[in-house]
């Protein structure tokens, strides 16, 4: 029998409410009586799975679960009971995974940090509601975007201010050195092998071996260690990559110099902490037609 997903796509929805609570005993009469039971049967499959990773069910407590589903599923014609129903699932889904994708994205690994769950319930139910609410639902949405990019930014620089510091004294101190040049933007470079070929655009498909160095001379990417050359469009890289690369002639080996803004400013990408400046040994091998 093929799969179906509606009955398991009911437990998981905006379920319902309830009438009793004991679980009916089989009585398998008929064909259709068996073809019901083994519906229910085959739907439990991976369940437990799909509770416990998905829903972050704790499965030891399997009975209350159970108890829910019983009271859910005999009380579809309840509106209230189905209203009070999709209410407790919305408000696990802000507490188990709203919460945490929004403190995640504000905070980083920081888990002393959270918004507050008090003020985002009172925002939440005047929205729903339509009433008492101190500013529209469409503003809230500019708002709350702002805010984002307010408190993370400020989050950042308490965490990570230390390295944008290091970052403009180093930028500072590379460009008064002999041989560096400047391109836009604060980035600098200087000429290793000196190429002669065509200069790619934005646009272009380039090929390219790279080393990416920490200004503590930490490496922390190679395609020379991997021995693969790697190929990409140049407007497809951090925008210091670009700068150098729309500079570049094809047979130029250059060590460029990014500063945190034209890197990856205030993420964190592996070993790259955030307001990090980059070095890059670059060898531009061609340009792909």
């Amino acid at each position: 029998m093929k799969k179906t997903s509606f009955i398991l796509a009911t437990l998981m929805a905006a379920v319902l409410a309830s009438c009793t609570t004991g679980t009916p005993k089989a009585n398998l009469k008929s064909d259709v009586d068996t073809l019901s039971y083994a519906i229910g049967m085959a739907q439990s499959q991976g369940l437990k799975e799909y509770l416990s990773n998905r829903m972050g069910v704790d499965t030891t407590y399997l009975d209350a679960f159970i108890k829910g589903f019983n009271e859910s599923a005999k009380s579809s014609g309840n509106k209230k009971d189905n209203a009070y129903y999709a209410g407790l699932q919305i408000g696990q889904q802000v507490s188990q995974q709203m919460m945490k994708s929004i403190n995640d994205e504000l905070f980083g690994s920081d888990s002393t940090q959270t918004i507050s769950l008090d003020n985002f319930m009172a925002g939440f139910v005047a929205g729903t509601t339509g009433k008492g609410g101190l500013m529209t639902v469409d503003s809230a949405s500019t708002v709350a975007q702002a805010k984002m990019q307010e408190v993370k930014a400020r989050h950042m620089e308490e965490v990570y201010g230390e390295n944008k510091k290091q970052c403009e004294e180093f930028m500072a101190n590379i460009a008064k050195k002999e041989g560096i040049k400047a391109l836009e933007n604060g980035v600098y470079y200087e000429v290793l092998t000196e190429g002669k070929g065509e200069i790619p655009a934005d646009t272009s498909r380039v090929k390219v071996h790279y080393e990416g160095k920490l200004i503590n001379d930490s490496i922390f990417d190679s395609s020379y260690k991997r021995n693969q050359p790697t190929t990409f469009r140049a407007d497809m890289v951090i925008p210091g990559w670009t700068n150098a690369l729309t500079h570049m002639p094809v047979g130029s080996k250059w060590k460029v110099y990014i500063p945190q803004d034209q890197a990856y400013a205030d993420r964190e990408m592996g070993q790259i902490k955030p307001f990090s400046c980059l070095i890059f040994t670059i060898d531009l091998l061609g340009i792909e037609k």
